[in-house]
């Protein structure tokens, strides 16, 4: 029975990655490490933590934060595969609190690197979950792994960093470390804090949905089932295939912001009167379109699930969820200084 240590394990892409693996590996061990920040929910697993007849020893869940480097080793040393998704990782949030961002996304993977390298002899893998937000603006029509990176915001600045520390030691060390770089995620669990989530729940209740600047800001969003899938795939693929590489996931198609609302708007049966623009948000990104050529080339892996089958999914989760979604409401909003000097809630 291999171990698989999942750190952020409690979070959106996180919790979705172990459903996934844990209904399709029943011999797979997975140790969960989670600090249980505002992101984090232990409901997200697939079974109930607090009742002991529900755990078969197949998941095992720590409340811990990746910076305290004795609980990380203790947990490395105990694994096979370790896969990183712990931080912080809203962009709106990193400019109100941008401390926590580094300390986290930066420190925090410093420290799960350095139990990699020192129980390196058990470690088949290392995959690191960083972003499509490190590469800022798109400078070209798809970005592939080789597009610049210009990241905009504190957030994409502290997920750059960890993504390039991690190459360095693999370029340093040879640990067996994987960099995967997905573009904007969609689909259950995930926090009210993020675009979509919180134009489907503002729908639900009848209240404005708030855009940014005119909206024109596009990005590429893939259903994180499709995701998933992929890091499945790195995960068993053969190691010299992927060790010491980088992969996007993507779609390939960006879509602006204001036409997302405006698809959920349709969906949902509401009207466009529901719209409301504020201020553009600091450290914005013009375009995000990802290349996924290599994912293509290597493994043959594009994904499956369609937009509008993809939103539609998202939708009814959400409508189906209320208890799950209605206690992160007040988080839906933060307060910022744009670079004018005014406060504004984002």
């Amino acid at each position: 029975m291999k171990t698989i240590l999942v750190t952020g394990g409690a979070g959106f892409i996180g919790s979705n990655f172990i459903n996934y693996i844990y209904k399709k590996y029943s011999n797979y061990r997975i140790i969960v490490l989670d600090a249980l920040t505002y992101a984090g929910n232990v409901e997200n697993l697939p079974i109930d933590i607090n009742k002991i007849e529900n755990n078969d020893n197949r998941i095992i869940f720590w409340h811990g934060n990746v910076v305290n480097a004795e609980l990380v080793d203790t947990l490395v040393s105990e694994s096979n595969i370790v896969i990183h998704f712990a931080a912080e990782s809203h962009v709106t949030r990193s400019i109100y609190d941008n401390f926590l961002f580094f300390q986290t996304d930066v420190i925090g993977t410093q420290t799960v690197t350095n139990s990699v390298l020192k129980y390196k002899k058990n470690i088949e893998r290392f995959i690191h979950i960083s972003t499509s937000e490190v590469y800022g603006t798109a400078q070209k029509p798809l970005m592939n792994e080789e597009h610049p990176l210009n990241p905009m915001s504190p957030y994409a600045a502290a997920k750059a960093g960890a993504d390039r520390l991690v190459f360095s030691y693999w370029s340093t060390y040879d640990i067996p470390a994987i960099i995967i770089r997905p573009f904007n995620n969609y689909g259950p669990y995930q926090h009210l804090e993020k675009a979509i989530p919180r134009f489907i729940t503002s729908c639900i209740l009848n209240e404005s949905i708030t855009v940014h600047g005119d909206g024109s800001a596009s990005r590429d969003y893939i259903f994180v089932e499709d995701v998933c899938k992929a890091i499945d795939i790195i995960m068993h693929a053969k190691i010299e295939k992927v060790k010491g590489q980088v992969f996007n996931l993507a779609t390939g198609i960006d879509r602006s912001i204001i036409s997302i609302a405006r698809d959920i708007i349709k969906l949902m049966g509401k009207d466009d009167s529901l719209l409301t623009f504020i201020g553009d948000r600091p450290g914005q990104v013009i375009r995000h379109t990802g290349d996924i050529a290599k994912m293509k080339n290597t493994f043959g892996w594009q994904p499956n699930v369609l937009w509008d089958e993809g939103l539609q999914k998202t939708i009814d989760w959400y409508k189906e969820n209320r208890k799950f979604w209605e206690k992160q409401l007040w988080m839906r909003s933060v307060p910022i200084i744009t670079k004018d000097g005014k406060r504004e809630l984002h």
